[in-house]
């Protein structure tokens, strides 16, 4: 074992694991007497995060494209199948004992790893913004309501107070975060219940008079894919890392795939049928005019907790990452670098007025690094069977996974073909920075960035290590049989 690794395994021991205790562990290696979690935990955790009122507002946006609601039902049903890749993100963290950009350094290397996780760090930023930025905008909603006009000062007062809440259970870790979304979910299924029993007697389609083309489907799609389960496969291993290293394959596949993708497909119907009672749905704040009255405080206080408990997830992961970047900073410190850089970023897009704008091409253009990255990753897997060297992916420099300088030119490569096949056909015409790829424009705005994305970086890296991969799992195998 490297002098890294076991540096690492000794600062893993740090605390333990317990919820409501400040988790000291960040990317170390997790020891496998240190992993009480179970599947199920792991299912409600995901749950916790996906009952959210965000996902009722994507199923509502998908109709106010122009999608038809049998359209807007096949797009939810078949963009909330790409859980199955949430599961297969999942895998690696039982294995390794750690977190999903620490598993990227195997394809990338320690240095090559630092652009992943870039790109990574500002896609987790950017969904705790949206995260903030709605909590905003549900709290102006509220004073209105009660006849209080939010100034300068009253929403710079809001920014502050959600991301001091905000900031809480990423602060305290994995342990608390798997409690208390496993609390919530059982009262977020409750509020579903009383919502779509609210909405579904008034809905009448005899009135949604409209027929999309296959083009804007796939806009629709790719929507629901980035927000959905390739939007969370760079969090997965974050999460299963405390699940023992014997739990079952299939088991820790299921359990996030469904935690995801059950609540999602449920709250994306549910709010493709409230866009038909009301068309205000396509922003949080407008989701309660398809409810009757009475509901308005009740579901703007829920949403408040429901967004609160989807940033914990993208907060916590951000924090991780930041220091699998490479910044010399330990995770609750890495958090608390994160919430200032989110709060002051979200109070120039609450500021801006133009916050779903931003927010549906900040959706649209994270696939075109993610689809590749998420390609090559599921491909080195595949490759290696499996199996990482721990203390390779741990050390500091040397080992297995260190190549060139810390860098594997073949995953760099893949990564950038793949993210240039991806910006060859996406459709980002009506987002900022706006942008019409030549594909989509012979294609008459068709979207499947998220597509060939996918499969020209996982291409691209399966040739060009069809036979390096497995010799280093040889070689990793020799260095871990004593770990």
């Amino acid at each position: 074992m490297t002098t890294g690794a076991t540096e690492g395994r000794a600062a893993a021991g740090e605390g333990g694991y317990e919820a409501f205790k400040v988790e000291q562990r960040g990317i170390e290696l997790v020891p496998d007497d240190e992993r009480p979690m179970r599947p199920s935990g792991l299912f409600w955790l995901w749950a916790g995060a996906i009952w959210n009122v965000e996902f009722l507002v994507y199923g509502a946006l998908i109709v106010s494209f122009g999608l038809s609601f049998t359209q807007a039902v096949i797009a939810i049903l078949v963009g909330n199948v790409f859980y199955v890749v949430l599961g297969l993100a999942s895998l690696q963290g039982p294995e390794t004992g750690t977190t999903a950009l620490m598993v990227s350094r195997a394809p990338f290397g320690r240095n090559g790893n630092r652009a992943p996780a870039l790109f990574n760090w500002i896609t987790q930023v950017g969904f705790e913004i949206e995260g903030l930025a709605l909590i905003v905008l549900v709290l102006v909603a509220m004073f209105g309501r009660g006849g209080i006009h939010s100034g300068t000062g009253l929403k710079i007062v809001f920014i502050a107070f959600a991301v001091a809440i905000q900031f809480v259970m990423p602060f305290l870790g994995h342990a608390t975060i798997t409690r208390v979304l496993r609390w919530l979910s059982l009262l977020f299924i409750v509020v579903f219940a009383v919502m779509a029993a609210l909405v579904i007697p008034e809905v009448d389609l005899a009135h949604l008079h409209q027929h999309a083309t296959w083009a804007v489907w796939t806009t629709a799609l790719v929507l629901l894919i980035s927000a959905g389960g390739l939007g969370w496969t760079e969090n997965g291993n974050d999460y299963s890392r405390y699940l023992p290293a014997s739990t079952p394959k299939a088991r820790t596949f299921w359990a996030a795939t469904l935690g995801g993708a059950i609540p999602s497909i449920l709250l994306e119907l549910l709010g493709a049928a409230a866009f038909v009672v009301s068309p205000h749905v396509t922003s949080v704040t407008g989701v309660p005019s398809s409810f009757a009255s009475w509901f308005f405080w009740p579901f703007l206080v829920l949403a408040i907790f429901q967004l609160l408990a989807i940033n914990t997830i993208d907060m916590y992961s951000s924090g991780v990452t930041l220091q699998a970047l490479g910044v010399p900073v330990k995770r609750v410190g890495a958090v608390l670098i994160d919430t200032v850089v989110a709060g002051a970023v979200t109070a120039a897009v609450i500021f801006s007025n133009d916050f779903y704008t931003y927010l549906s091409g900040f959706l649209d253009y994270i696939v075109v690094w993610l689809a590749p990255w998420f390609g090559i990753l599921m491909v080195d897997w595949l490759l290696r069977r499996g199996r990482y060297d721990r203390a390779g992916l741990a050390s500091p420099a040397g080992g297995v996974y260190w190549r060139n300088g810390g860098v594997n030119w073949r995953a760099v490569v893949a990564l950038v073909l793949g993210m240039a096949a991806a910006l060859m056909w996406i459709d980002a015409q009506y987002y900022q920075p706006s942008y019409l790829s030549p594909i989509s424009r012979a294609t008459g705005g068709s979207d499947l960035s998220w597509l060939v994305g996918t499969l020209v970086g996982a291409a691209v890296y399966w040739v060009a290590s069809l036979r390096s991969v497995p010799a280093e799992l040889v070689a990793g195998e020799a260095v871990t049989s004593g770990f």
